[in-house]
């Protein structure tokens, strides 16, 4: 079942996947700004895959329209290739939709390019280095509203 969840509920899976280094303390990051929408599978009370997604500008300059960041995009090891994060993010697409449209952006890391891309995400930018973290780039896709 794909749903909308509080931020605690994705803490678990977030912290195995994308932050092992870190306490689920640390990843109360726009836990609760209000305009922060967190959605996730939830399977036998279990998040095994979740994605937030909030209004914010990205770090490059010149853009004049609404702009939603995509972060914390995970999916539990052992389920992935079934879907889970595709079904994920087109529920995140279909709520900037519903919110008018806009440009949707995320620093991806770059194992999950291809991914991003076959949902028609474009690269931005060159690729750094994020300590603790790996190789990540910028990636962004126009939504219609």
């Amino acid at each position: 079942m794909i749903r909308r969840v509080t931020a605690a509920e994705t803490f678990p899976l977030r912290q195995r996947v994308l932050r092992p280094h870190e306490t689920t303390d640390a990843l109360a990051t726009h836990a609760g700004e209000v305009e922060t929408v967190h959605i996730a599978v939830v399977e036998d009370g279990t998040v095994i895959g979740c994605a937030m997604i909030m209004p914010e500008q990205p770090p490059w300059a010149g853009v004049d329209e609404a702009s939603w960041r995509l972060r914390g995009m995970a999916t539990a090891e052992d389920r992935r290739g079934e879907g889970i994060g595709a079904a994920v993010l087109g529920a995140v697409l279909e709520h900037v939709e519903a919110k008018g449209g806009g440009l949707v952006w995320c620093s991806a890391r770059t194992p999950a390019c291809s991914f991003y891309e076959r949902a028609g995400f474009l690269r931005r930018g060159e690729v750094w280095d994020e300590p603790q973290l790996g190789p990540h780039i910028l990636m962004e896709l126009q939504v219609s509203g």
